[in-house]
């Protein structure tokens, strides 16, 4: 497997910007580019990996906190630093209530900068074990929400490949926002992949086989993985070594609690299949009994071109608080046009 992206990152370097430190009052200087000041105050430390710190952070010109992810690129071999570049690429593509959003990319020598959606509630993964599996009517709310998420970036051929409680994170109203597109990457139809992505609890069989796959068919495992976990607090698959693990996930049989309704079991007996061919498709997912029940029927996402996110009318409306913030007009339309996600385009993303 691919080493994950977080981990430890020297201080930013010193010719930056210096926005106040929240922790202890020094200042923490935050890189920018010279024609775009990203205003920000830096907080705690909310998370920790192998290449970068992350760190809540403070936007002054909108008060949003947002995460800043610092990654140290010294630390970075040529696979990691593809994937890394290409997880900021796809993020780059995604616009989803349930996705985490990439506001802001800032490069420099040393260091990459990614400013990002803050979720104030954390991991589903730790919601879990504070509060205990979930009553089938949460679990098929937040479920739903995963799925609309994953439908969409299907919908954009990008698959995640990395589906598990850890990396679906909750915002203050509880809602879902899927996380950590480390291992996602571009498909076509019918493509097949042979790249060990993920972690091997969620793992589909045809990974631990070492087979090609289709990429969409092994998102649809992880779901019913990640359903099951909602439902029961535990996984279906799970050994104290690796080589067992595989072995339960090859066998395909787990155990189905007394309290799990007939129904969920029904749904995710049909994802959890060992031929990837005979899964539910994400359109199958959407009809399912359980998952319509007490809701109504979802239209399909239909794959179009990206379209503009906001009207002629609120564009000129944002270009005139941000003028009015005293960043300067021509910049800020030459962010918006060439989305370079700046400091400018994360402001009025923001408004």
């Amino acid at each position: 497997m691919e080493a994950p992206i977080l981990a430890p990152a020297p201080a930013p370097p010193a010719h930056a910007a210096a926005p106040v430190d929240v922790d202890t009052g020094a200042t923490q200087p935050l890189p920018a580019r010279a024609a775009a000041p990203s205003e920000r105050t830096l907080g705690k430390y909310i998370g920790e990996g192998n290449f970068a710190k992350v760190r809540l952070s403070t936007h002054i010109p909108t008060g949003e906190k947002v995460a800043i992810k610092i990654i140290d690129k010294a630390k970075l071999d040529k696979i990691t630093a593809k994937k890394l570049f290409r997880e900021v690429r796809i993020m780059k593509l995604l616009n989803h209530p349930n996705i985490i959003r990439l506001y802001e990319v800032i490069d420099t020598p040393k260091e990459l900068y990614l400013a990002l959606e803050y979720a104030p509630g954390g991991e589903i993964f730790d919601y879990l074990v504070a509060h205990g599996r979930m009553k089938e009517k949460d679990a098929r709310r937040h479920f739903h929400q995963i799925v609309s998420a994953v439908d969409y970036c299907h919908s954009r051929r990008v698959i995640h490949r990395d589906l598990k409680a850890e990396n679906l994170l909750l915002d203050g109203d509880l809602n879902v926002k899927v996380a950590d597109f480390g291992f996602s990457n571009n498909f076509d139809p019918g493509q097949r992949l042979s790249t060990w992505c993920g972690s091997p609890p969620y793992a589909a069989p045809e990974l631990f086989q070492g087979k090609e796959y289709s990429g969409p068919q092994v998102d649809i495992w992880s779901l019913g993985v990640v359903l099951y976990v909602l439902i029961c607090g535990a996984l279906p698959f799970d050994g104290s070594t690796l080589a067992k693990l595989r072995e339960r996930v090859l066998i395909g049989k787990y155990k189905v609690p007394f309290f799990m309704s007939t129904a969920a079991e029904a749904l995710i007996r049909k994802m959890l299949v060992m031929d990837p061919e005979k899964r539910l498709t994400l359109q199958q997912i959407k009809r399912d009994p359980w998952y319509t029940e007490g809701c109504p029927p979802e239209p399909p996402v239909v794959e179009t071109k990206p379209e503009p996110r906001i009207s002629p009318e609120d564009h000129e409306l944002i270009i005139k608080e941000l003028s009015d913030h005293g960043l300067p007009r021509e910049a800020v339309e030459a962010s918006l046009n060439n989305q370079t996600y700046d400091a400018y385009a994360a402001t009025a993303g923001r408004l």
